[in-house]
């Protein structure tokens, strides 16, 4: 089920951002202790909360109009972070050399968790400055790594 709103969800964004600066960065449908609708968007130079304000406005009118989700859920409109999770190809290619880390789903050379420079991603690999292709079936998740 969530898997579907979230491909619903996604197309009604991508309408709604249309020729607009914003990206759709993701979307998620999930159970905590409530269902949540999160949107993630993003633009050159960040977003505000006014721009959060306003998209989630245009999205809750249609959601509500369509009945795109049955029962109650809450609807968290944000910027994906400093630290944000790449997932798509377009991600990939734009943070092509920055710095990521990366977790995996079991150790692999006896590591969970590697950091490095993103070279690339294509159909069967991920590959880090340094490292071996890593095995992108390994690959639980990978996020723009942040030096503080």
């Amino acid at each position: 089920m969530s898997n579907k709103v979230e491909k619903k969800v996604e197309s009604l964004m991508e309408e709604i951002l249309t020729d607009s600066d914003f990206e759709l960065v993701d979307v998620e449908y999930v159970k905590e202790r409530d269902w949540y609708l999160r949107i993630f968007v993003d633009k050159v130079g960040g977003i505000d909360l006014d721009d959060c304000k306003i998209l989630s406005e245009k999205l809750g009118e249609i959601l509500d109009k369509e009945n795109v989700i049955d029962g109650a859920y809450i609807l968290e409109m944000s910027s994906p972070g400093l630290d944000r999770v790449l997932k798509k190809d377009k991600d990939f290619v734009r943070e092509a050399g920055k710095k990521i880390d990366v977790t995996f789903y079991a150790p692999v050379d006896g590591k969970k968790n590697l950091t490095g420079v993103l070279e690339y991603r294509d159909k069967d690999f991920l590959k880090l400055a340094d490292f071996d292709p890593l095995p992108r079936e390994k690959v639980a998740q990978v996020r723009l790594h942040i030096d503080f």
